[in-house]
């Protein structure tokens, strides 16, 4: 176990925390192709032989699709007050825009009534990488007119739910879908080209300040945000190349959503790049108020000067001294401590912590239990650290564990297990782990979710 202050001395502050769990769509829903639903950019990707770890798909996943009533349940037990989930765009509107899929939106509504009912707060996240193929065919977030479709879904999205849901994200870690999706590979739609690069980081951002604004127009009370990984980028080597490529990864990883969205412009490193895809009124469409940050964090990134893709950058290994978990990122809770630090200074928004979570080979015993004593102490340890970051000043509101479930994780398929549930993926069977029953224990020790941290 870490030998921080233990997870549930929590800084003191006026303001009630919120502990939750979050998932997404293509990663646990499953029912690919059932009642009306259109195909994402991630059914072509995953299925296209060899782009995922044993070929693996998210057809079935977790069958949350069928199964959401049993996972509802799951979270009331666990005494979560909020659930952060994704829409999967063309389950409501199957080619993206036009047609509206009446079969999936009924899903989502199912879904969060029984999320309030169980006492549950509902914070939607409009996208979470699954973009309809359809969009994908003329461009996807290549094409400045992904954006304004974008726009269209979320005032979909928001006069069919917002009359029960005020939390609403507009996107997951921009940084990293169009990053692995446009120059490293590794996700859909496995693009390698620098120019659509810098256009989809670009017409993403107008996507986002665009379904802001419907959102504020459409939902009384809303509460808005959108979920960055920000991640500290450091140089693999001392070398100068090595130094180079990590500051302008950090640039693209953490700062080219970010800045816009909340600063007005793009990181000095990259604008000049930026700058032939910016039309006039751009950045004062981008950079509307929002209400909070949602922040994913796992892990330091070492980064190392490469020539495998358009940008020059590739990945670095960490200090040998480093303990890393069994997808190999590093654990350094430290990292996150100064990360909240400073995003508190630095875009002076209060933050949510959306995601954090370690990936673990855990398996099931001859007693049919699943212990994992090493999530445990990463958890005890991440929320420590996050502790001394609240006690530092950082204006830390919420910690969301990644994930509720194991599920489908991206280019490992099922390889890696997150979640603190595990699920049989041929049977669908939920077996709460050790690490569930902690993190249980953590939330009815401090009395109640919303009063965890006063």
């Amino acid at each position: 176990m870490s030998t921080r202050a233990p997870a549930t001395a929590a800084a003191a502050s006026d303001v009630p925390f919120l502990w939750g769990v979050s998932t997404s769509s293509y990663q646990i829903e499953g029912a690919a192709f059932e009642d009306g639903k259109g195909p994402s950019i991630w059914d072509t990707y995953s299925h296209q032989p060899g782009r995922i770890v044993d070929n693996d798909t998210g057809d079935v996943a977790c069958d949350h699709y069928h199964r959401y009533a049993e996972d509802v349940a799951l979270m009331k037990a666990l005494g979560v007050g909020a659930y952060r989930f994704s829409v999967a765009w063309p389950r409501v509107q199957p080619k993206g825009r036009g047609a509206v899929n009446e079969a999936g939106l009924a899903f989502y509504d199912r879904l969060i009534d029984a999320l309030l009912e169980a006492g549950i707060e509902p914070w939607l996240c409009l996208y979470h990488w699954d973009l309809p193929q359809a969009l994908g065919d003329l461009g996807g977030w290549a094409n400045r007119d992904c954006a304004f479709w974008f726009a269209d879904y979320a005032a979909l999205i928001a006069r069919r739910t917002g009359d029960r849901v005020k939390r609403f994200a507009t996107f997951n870690e921009s940084s990293v879908f169009t990053l692995f999706g446009f120059v490293m590979g590794g996700q859909a739609p496995g693009i390698a080209d620098r120019n659509m690069f810098h256009r989809a980081i670009h017409h993403v951002n107008l996507a986002h300040g665009g379904a802001i604004d419907v959102l504020r127009a459409l939902v009384k009370d809303a509460s808005l945000g959108i979920v960055h990984n920000v991640q500290p980028c450091r140089a693999a080597t001392p070398t100068p190349e090595d130094v180079k490529a990590a500051a302008l990864f950090d640039a693209y990883w953490n700062g080219a959503f970010a800045d816009p969205q909340l600063l007005g412009h793009y990181p000095a490193l990259i604008a000049d790049l930026m700058e032939p895809w910016i039309a006039a009124g751009d950045i004062a469409r981008i950079c509307r108020p929002i209400d909070w940050f949602g922040l994913n964090h796992y892990s330091p990134l070492y980064m190392r000067a490469s020539d495998d893709n358009p940008i020059g950058v590739g990945w670095g290994a960490a200090p040998d001294s480093v303990p890393r978990t069994s997808f190999g990122w590093p654990i350094e809770p430290d990292g996150f401590r100064d990360t909240l630090i400073d995003l508190s200074k630095r875009y002076r928004l209060p933050i949510y912590v959306l995601e954090n979570g370690r990936s673990n080979p855990d398996v099931v015993d001859d007693k049919g239990e699943v212990n994992d004593p090493d999530r445990i102490a990463f958890l005890d340890a991440y929320i420590g650290a996050m502790n001394e970051a609240r006690a530092a000043g950082a204006d830390v509101r919420g910690y969301f564990v990644w994930s509720l479930l194991d599920n489908f994780e991206w280019s490992s398929g099922y390889s890696q297990r997150f979640g603190i549930v595990h699920v049989d993926y041929a049977t669908g069977k939920r077996i709460p782990k050790a690490s569930y029953r902690w993190y249980a224990d953590l939330i009815r020790g401090t009395a109640s979710p919303s009063a965890a941290m006063r």
